[in-house]
């Protein structure tokens, strides 16, 4: 089966924060669509695209939204598919502790999986291994991943105690 993961964002002035998870699934080699959909503006598009997303293959979604951080919980409650939502800091934000608190404070039977806030590479990070549980190409791929970050804290290690 084809890896797919989608990338939603209430605006395009997301996008800077979004494009964390972009490099990311890059990097794994997964295939990803990206968008703005608004659960505000458009909240008419948002459930058309989360009824839908199973259609298209869509195993994962990563949702960013600031504000009033709707977008993941709305697109929770009409698709099984994982949610993942990134709560962003936005110009309007309170320090992100509305994104935050919107995001993470779902109904029961609506989960959405809540990352820090600005967390778009620690979403894809956490897509990415929703899917390795069932993939070993990217189980190893991850498992590499995580081996060059250890390697990388064991060197600036060393490098301080050689000062």
């Amino acid at each position: 089966m084809k890896v797919f993961v989608s990338i939603i964002m209430g605006s395009t002035s997301d996008l800077p924060i979004m494009e964390e998870a972009i490099v990311f699934l890059k990097e794994m080699g997964i295939d990803y669509e990206c968008m703005a959909l608004s659960a505000h503006r458009t909240p008419e598009l948002v459930m058309e695209y989360a009824k839908n997303a199973k259609l298209k293959g869509v195993q994962v979604i990563i949702a960013g939204a600031g504000g009033a951080a709707h977008l993941p919980g709305v697109v929770a409650a009409y698709t099984s598919i994982p949610v993942i939502g990134v709560p962003i800091k936005s110009s309007n934000s309170i320090d992100g502790w509305d994104s935050i608190l919107s995001i993470l404070q779902m109904p029961a039977g609506i989960p959405v999986a809540t990352v820090a806030l600005n967390g778009a590479k620690n979403a894809a990070i956490l897509a990415v291994q929703m899917i390795a549980t069932s993939n070993e190409d990217l189980y190893k791929k991850l498992t590499d991943f995580k081996e060059k970050m250890k390697m990388k804290v064991i060197k600036a290690n060393e490098a301080l105690q050689n000062k």
